[in-house]
């Protein structure tokens, strides 16, 4: 791909391609292929759109700036929530310090 469209490592404004589409490309190999992956594309200088399970979401969230994360949770409609990194990050610290539970809190 690089080679196709003349992209150089170091050369930010090289040629104008500069989006990938990933579809679970990084499912079934090992974190450090993963990982090396990611990091070619962050020295192409590629803005990246990364569709995955949540498996490899620990190497992918170091080179993401947002999550949109879909579910379905009663098979009928599909919901999005948009989140940043950091978002993301702290509602996972809150799920998994929780024992998997969410407890809501009714004030008057």
């Amino acid at each position: 791909m690089a080679y196709q469209f003349g992209l150089k490592i170091g050369e930010p404004k090289s040629k104008s391609f500069r989006f990938a589409v990933i579809d679970e490309a990084f499912g079934k190999g090992s974190d450090s292929s993963a990982e090396y992956g990611l990091e070619l594309f962050k020295k192409l200088n590629l803005q990246l759109l990364i569709v995955t399970p949540l498996q490899k979401i620990h190497i992918i969230e170091n080179y993401i700036s947002s999550v949109n994360y879909v579910s379905n949770t009663e098979g009928n409609n599909s919901e999005i929530q948009n989140l940043t990194v950091e978002e993301y990050r702290d509602a996972k610290f809150l799920y998994n310090n929780t024992n998997n539970k969410v407890e809501i809190v009714e004030t008057k």
